[in-house]
């Protein structure tokens, strides 16, 4: 869920305007899922451009204050949402840490790294939301740690249905500074896509795991 309407265009513009979402219609990217796609997205280019990630962490952090209050601790989901959930704890002066896919084979073998007392209270902060399967495994984690979750704000989300229905069946609540359709209608304004280009983008999102560029 978006909040706020002129966060998310905002947001949106933003992204596009430093590259951090790619669009390419016509010759799409492979994601790690092997799953075909007309666009790319990698928020963690944010991080250099000074003036936009604090406008993000601003967003993050008001955000996490309207529907929480204080949280006890900041999660970040390893590892494209550790550098911005850094910058969010530290705005709202509270501890942070981070959660990886899964427990290191050496050493202390954490999957979570940094201090989580039992019954803390955490907000989770994450990059981007694709089926939110990597995002709820850290829920998970946290958990099984004793957290008691407030809820997950991200960046950016693709919307799928897929990702709505496992955090509905998980029962987190998720909220994000931009989606989607705030891209869609931004990089149209902005002439960066073709009507037939449109067509394709939307088509991907209806079905993303059996869609085939033409």
């Amino acid at each position: 869920m978006v909040l706020d309407k002129h966060t998310a265009s905002q947001t949106a513009e933003l992204l596009l305007q430093i590259n951090a979402i790619k669009l390419k219609p016509e010759n799409p990217f492979t994601w790690a899922s092997g799953w075909k796609s007309p666009i790319y997205c990698d928020n963690r280019i944010i991080l250099s451009y000074p003036t936009i990630r604090n406008y993000v962490r601003e967003q993050m952090a008001k955000q996490v204050l309207h529907l929480y209050g204080k949280p006890d601790v900041i999660a970040g989901v390893a590892t494209g949402a550790i550098g911005i959930g850094i910058l969010v704890a530290d705005y709202l002066g509270l501890p942070f840490i981070y959660v990886r896919p899964e427990a290191k084979s050496h050493g202390r073998q954490n999957q979570i790294e940094g201090q989580l007392e039992p019954n803390q209270t955490v907000v989770v902060i994450e990059d981007l939301i694709s089926t939110g399967k990597s995002s709820l495994n850290a829920v998970k984690a946290l958990k099984e740690n004793g957290a008691t979750i407030k809820g997950m704000i991200a960046i950016f989300t693709y919307g799928f249905e897929v990702a709505k229905e496992n955090f509905l069946n998980e029962q987190i609540e998720l909220h994000t500074l931009s989606n989607y359709d705030a891209l869609i209608e931004k990089a149209s304004e902005q002439n960066q896509i073709k009507e037939n280009q449109m067509n394709t983008l939307i088509s991907w999102r209806n079905n993303p795991s059996k869609w085939e560029s033409n």
